[in-house]
């Protein structure tokens, strides 16, 4: 990675000074648990932090978030590490797989030779063998006097910088080490590389192993031995599938995809109703196995679905098999790589199956809403592990959902919406929009039960070969709403308990109504997402609507 100053990836990954000591845990000789399969070395151990609320740590083993063996999680701090005082004189810093840090070897001698000169390197400890080079093998002092391009330069006096610079420049060098006539017979300037200290792949571990952590989650420490996925599963943390392992760095990583201060309260998470903070929803979205870019869906996620609109804690009561249904749309799908085109309610896209899941881990694990104990449903549906998409907002030919609900154009947002598993709508005949529209009417008039009505809102998940024939005929987004609407009343007679035979409808003060709509204004919702081969679409059945249950909320994606 060659450059003279600072790059974009650099700016990207600069580290934070942040200040919390490392934990430590040295486990006793005669440990052993059910989830070791061999005794693990002495003070051993991968650190990871909680995903609970604090009062479901608090209650011990019973909550599902402390292990039983809780005595070998002790936790105790160290002092955090200090910035180490650069010596007198000239410090240069260096590693070997640089070109420029190769190139400027013979000035290092010639700078030996006249100047106290000081050489850090950051990979081979024996490169320059002359000069003779001082191991910055742990990165301590390129961390923490901010090196992020090697070779750099600094004049130091009483243990502080005064100066510095950073690549190659003749000019440069010999201002701030008062030599003249460096580096004969090398080109006037060159620059430099990437310090290793800004290494993407480093940086996240350098925060914990020298930035003084600000994370306020209890920390687990897990022995080398011990299988730290089988020991989720054991605590309850997981979903039924593997999470990914909750370490400070990952944390500490996933935290920079936000503005967010890790201490912001995001929501109150039911059941239990503990307010959950910025970091606590990351460490679930590092579980779910979430990038840094993803945290503020997931975050507008958390804050969509948890309040008193959309009512999560009813959702996870009911016996019928409803979850979070999230619609994202906006530029800001497309950049973080969702899927609204084929399989878009399917597998294999991340970001759509990892926001959703870190969901339902934060209502899990924080919130207390388990199958078995708050979740009472019947059945249940595979979307309760995730059921996250985007639309296909920049291609829809009706606009976006989001925009029907206030969202301004060009804004990211989510809409979360208390549904079931998608069902199948076919229509492969219709090439006539009226024709279409009587024939999606006659599927959705089976949401729930073909004798409920205005109890259930729905989404439809059109596809494109069916909104090309709406299209087409110049119907917009309000046309095909009202089209299919029209098809969709029917007479109280046909509806009430007992009619056809069958005791299920509205109840008998209904019968006089001359017309009854099967769903309430504004129940009735489109969306746009699919692959481009195929005329289907898909419809999305609700849970119990308005104030008695659930209404759809959305919310503008705050960075």
């Amino acid at each position: 990675m060659a450059g003279s100053g600072t790059t974009d990836a650099m700016k990207r990954h600069r580290h934070p000074r942040r200040a919390d000591g490392m934990v430590l845990t040295r486990f006793p000789d005669d440990v052993n648990t059910r989830h070791t399969r061999r005794r693990p070395n002495k003070g051993t151990f991968v650190k990871f932090v909680t995903p609970c609320s604090p009062r479901r740590e608090r209650n011990g083993p019973g909550a599902g978030c402390t292990v039983a063996h809780q005595e070998l999680y002790g936790r105790s701090v160290t002092e955090a590490p200090t910035a180490p005082l650069l010596p007198d004189g000239i410090v240069v810093v260096v590693k070997r797989e640089c070109e420029t840090c190769q190139m400027v070897v013979p000035v290092l001698r010639e700078l030996a030779a006249g100047v106290e000169l000081h050489v850090y390197t950051q990979d081979d400890p024996g490169f320059p063998d002359d000069p003779t080079a001082i191991p910055d093998s742990d990165l301590a002092v390129s961390w923490f006097h901010d090196i992020e391009t090697v070779p750099t330069v600094i004049r130091a006096t009483g243990g502080a910088e005064v100066e510095r610079t950073v690549g190659w420049s003749r000019e440069a060098w010999e201002s701030i080490t008062g030599v003249s006539g460096l580096g004969d017979g090398l080109p006037p300037m060159r620059p430099g590389c990437g310090s290793m200290s800004v290494d993407p792949d480093l940086v996240d571990e350098l925060r914990v192993r020298f930035g003084r952590s600000t994370l306020s989650s209890r920390r687990i420490e897990v022995a080398s031995a011990e299988d730290e996925f089988e020991m989720m599963f054991a605590r309850g943390w997981t979903d039924g599938l593997p999470v990914v392992p909750p370490t400070e760095a990952r944390v500490m990583a996933m935290l920079e995809g936000t503005n967010r201060a890790p201490s912001d309260i995001v929501a109150t998470i039911p059941p239990d109703l503990d307010d959950i903070s910025v970091e606590k929803v990351a460490v679930s979205a590092v579980m779910a196995g979430c990038k840094p870019e993803y945290l503020p869906w997931v975050l507008t996620a958390v804050e969509a679905a948890c309040n008193d609109d959309f009512n999560m804690h009813g959702l996870l009561a009911t016996t019928m098999p409803v979850g979070p249904v999230l619609v994202c749309s906006g530029p800001g799908t497309r950049s973080i790589g969702m899927n609204s085109g084929g399989n878009a309610l399917g597998q294999g896209n991340r970001a759509n199956l990892t926001i959703g899941r870190a969901l339902q881990l934060v209502v899990r694990n924080f919130g207390g809403g388990r199958p078995g104990e708050v979740d009472r449903a019947a059945h249940g549906n595979p979307g309760k592990l995730s059921f996250c998409f985007a639309e296909a907002d920049d291609t829809s030919p009706y606009g976006r959902l989001a925009e029907e609900h206030g969202i301004e154009p060009g804004t990211d947002a989510i809409t979360v919406f208390a549904g079931e598993g998608p069902q199948g709508f076919v229509d492969q005949l219709s090439r006539e929009p009226e024709s279409l529209a009587a024939s999606l009417a006659m599927r959705l008039q089976a949401v729930q039960h073909p004798k409920l009505v205005m109890m259930f809102d729905a989404i439809v998940v059109m596809g494109p070969e069916h909104a090309r024939v709406f299209a087409d005929a110049g119907w917009d987004r309000e046309r095909i709403v009202a089209e299919v609407s029209s098809h969709l009343s029917r007479p109280g007679t046909e509806l009430v308990r007992g009619a056809h035979g069958i005791a299920e409808g509205v109840p008998e003060a209904f019968a006089d109504a001359e017309a009854l709509p099967k769903f309430r204004p504004g129940g009735l919702m489109l969306t746009y997402a699919g692959g481009g081969a195929g005329l289907f679409s898909q419809i999305i059945a609700g849970w119990v609507n308005g104030d008695t249950g659930s209404k759809p909320v959305t919310r503008a994606v705050q960075y």
